[in-house]
């Protein structure tokens, strides 16, 4: 009977002592500084211009011969510095081409399927694929409801158009009705 009674003591001093050390450790945790956004910020390095200079020996101020500082110039320091440049075109992006040029929207499984009909068409040069649309839809009044999104992997030939009707977007709200689609990304083939 003694046994039954300590195991029965040193339960309900467990069940004292876990929250209060839990309640020690929050505060403890809780006073703790935040850390500093100085430290994770490096100092500012100085840019430097690459030149023949860079290859000589260092000179020590203290040994180095006192000389006029016009007659010490580099003969290279008069020469004009090779810039290279380059003039790259920017890569064209696939959504500079790429438009939706009709969209609509339908309702399917039992009211709560957006099924999305849109024609894309693609004025670029070069074939896309993987376009990621995103369907916003709203209430009669115009307030948002709710977001789709969805990737068409589907190719679009250059200089050609697409029409996809009845995709499935996803759920929608009952109360939804409207809906415009826009293009996310699309990748260049």
């Amino acid at each position: 009977m003694r046994i039954g009674y300590w195991s029965s003591v040193h339960d309900k001093a467990r069940l004292v002592v876990l929250p209060v050390v839990a309640i020690a450790g929050f505060a403890a945790w809780i006073m703790l500084p935040d850390p500093s956004d100085a430290e994770d910020q490096s100092a500012p390095v100085p840019a430097v211009i690459a030149g023949p200079a860079q290859n000589a020996a260092p000179v020590d101020p203290a040994t180095a011969p006192t000389q006029s500082t016009e007659a010490t110039a580099p003969a290279d320091a008069a020469a004009p510095a090779a810039v290279a440049t380059e003039t790259t075109a920017p890569a064209k992006s696939p959504l500079d081409g790429l438009k939706i040029s009709a969209q609509s929207w339908r309702r399917g499984g039992l009211g709560s399927k957006a099924l999305v009909t849109l024609t894309l068409r693609n004025r670029n040069d070069f074939a896309v694929k993987d376009i990621e649309i995103d369907c916003a839809f709203a209430r009669r009044d115009g307030s948002h409801l709710t977001d789709r999104k969805r990737v068409i992997g589907d190719v679009i030939s250059m200089k050609s158009r697409k029409t996809y009707s009845g995709m499935l977007v996803g759920f929608v709200n009952i109360n939804a009705n409207r809906a415009k689609c826009s293009l996310v990304t699309a990748s260049r083939i």
